[in-house]
């Protein structure tokens, strides 16, 4: 089983990679992590943030790879993709905690993914503060 996840440093990101982990070790599937950078620009840190992201996998025994798109358009075109080129079984995604009206309307790279992922999406949110 192949997962694709989006890595955002948000709760909902934190969490989304946290759902991926444990459906790698659930299934023994590999996980792909997608990093999409807007600009181009490396953070100076990005380096570090990458080995902490690897050690998680590995201290976890999960196989995974990390795809860095640079020059990112747009987050959802990079998942769906990701999702086609490794034929996914399953994309996990974070979604924001949201006001009844909110409710109604999902964010929009949500809604494009729940809609164009060419595999079941696994969407998930953070616990309660």
């Amino acid at each position: 089983m192949t997962i694709v996840v989006g890595h955002l440093a948000t709760a909902e990101g934190q969490e989304a990679l946290n759902a991926a982990i444990a459906e790698g070790e659930r299934t023994g599937g590999e996980v792909v992590v997608v990093v999409s950078r807007r600009d181009g620009a490396v953070p100076e840190t990005e380096d570090a943030e990458l080995d902490q992201l690897g050690a998680r996998f590995v201290d976890a025994g999960v196989t995974h790879q990390i795809r860095v798109v640079n020059e990112s358009v747009d987050v959802a075109d990079d998942l769906v993709s990701a999702a086609l080129e490794v034929d996914a079984e399953l994309l996990v995604i974070g979604l924001r905690r949201r006001s009844p009206v909110g409710k109604l309307i999902l964010g929009s790279s949500a809604q494009r993914i729940l809609l164009e992922a060419p595999c079941p999406v696994l969407a998930v949110k953070p616990a309660r503060p």
